[in-house]
């Protein structure tokens, strides 16, 4: 497997994994967390009885609209000579996955084309794994919120849970500045979530995840300061940016220090917000950069949004040492293992065929033109 290819692959099935073990404990006490699971916390699989899958949240599942949003862009700009922003299509898209949040499956694809994903043919999508509330009632509204018209003052970790494909997609758009590679993430957060606090960690994560992409030869904690540097520059007229990158250099420095995992974490929030998710992330990602596991495990066991901390940490742990480094105990019976590993594939090898014809891929038109492609899940 080639080393790219092992990078785009780890981070999103990392992500499912760190949602997965994050999901089984997100609503518990950490006196909880430890009396039921021992004093190193919940480290392997609560299987779902009725599928034997570990089953992930809306975490995953928004992440997972995010990859095909990015691919139906494309597709239409190469087949038609034309297409809208990048935030266009990942805003219909969630407006899919709201979809299957509140309907029924199946869902007329032809009365809701635009919305409309491959991923929707799955009827293991139109599980309600306890999606947020503000991502419910944004996409509920009909409107799609953006960097200069936010659709409300939220800065939930729901914005920032769903945009790691961003970073994997765009490290093979060397033309492309990274400035306006953050930004897309920036925007696919505000599509939901209006609060300045609520895209800032969103463009960041997509900073840390492209530029580990994209360059073997970086560590985390130089990926975490580079993404710092950036964030100052492009949102410098923020009102909070001052805020975020103290909270995240907070995090680098207690990553660096010898102290206890859990009184670092309280230091940093809970994760119910997206700057404390991303925080908490850094602080585990750094701390246990060789040790994919441990980081992950590190991040899903405390008080607060465990599944998120956790796909967050799983999607930078994995893009930066790969889907071979991951535990085969994490990749076995995981919900979608294959499905993420499609979209990883897609991800990568992105849209061959053009207005011209020279290229003929039916699969790849199933998939993003005609949407009827099915996989098991």
């Amino acid at each position: 497997m080639t080393k790219i290819k092992d990078k785009y692959r780890g981070c999103l099935i990392g992500g499912a994994v760190g949602d997965a073990l994050g999901y089984a404990v997100e609503f518990s006490s950490e006196n909880s967390i430890f009396s039921v699971y021992g004093k190193s916390g919940i480290t392997e699989y609560d299987y779902d009885l009725h599928s034997g899958k570990a089953i992930v949240s809306d975490d995953t599942q928004m992440t997972m609209f995010t990859a095909t949003a990015l691919l139906d862009g494309t597709t239409r700009g190469k087949l038609r000579g034309i297409m809208g922003s990048y935030s266009s299509y990942i805003g219909s898209e969630y407006e899919g996955w709201y979809l299957t949040q509140t309907k029924s499956f199946p869902i007329d694809k032809e009365e809701n084309y635009a919305k409309y994903s491959w991923l929707m043919n799955m009827p293991e999508m139109f599980k309600r794994r306890a999606p947020g509330n503000t991502c419910l009632s944004a996409l509920a509204s009909g409107e799609k919120g953006t960097l200069e018209k936010p659709i409300n003052n939220s800065k939930g970790c729901g914005g920032v849970m769903r945009v790691a494909p961003i970073g994997l997609y765009f490290s093979r758009f060397e033309q492309i500045p990274q400035e306006k590679i953050d930004t897309v993430g920036a925007e696919a957060a505000a599509v939901t979530h209006g609060h300045e606090l609520g895209y800032i960690p969103a463009a960041a994560l997509v900073h840390i995840i492209n530029v580990i992409v994209k360059n073997d030869k970086l560590s985390v904690l130089q990926a975490v300061n580079d993404s710092i540097s950036a964030m100052q520059s492009l949102f410098e007229n923020c009102t909070h940016i001052g805020y975020f990158t103290g909270l995240m250099k907070k995090a680098v420095d207690l990553a660096q220090k010898e102290c206890d995992d859990l009184e670092a974490i309280h230091q940093l929030g809970e994760g119910w917000v997206a700057e404390e998710t991303l925080a908490v992330t850094v602080y585990c990602a750094i701390k246990y950069q060789e040790n994919f596991e441990k980081a992950v495990c590190t991040a899903v066991n405390h008080k607060g949004d465990s599944d998120s901390t956790g796909a967050v940490c799983g999607n930078i742990m994995g893009a930066y040492l790969g889907y071979e480094a991951i535990p085969q105990k994490y990749k076995a019976n995981l919900e979608f293992h294959d499905v993420l590993l499609e979209l990883a594939g897609d991800l990568l090898d992105d849209c061959q065929i053009s207005e011209s014809g020279e290229c003929e891929d039916e699969k790849w038109l199933e998939k993003y033109v005609y949407k009827t492609y099915c996989m098991k899940a």
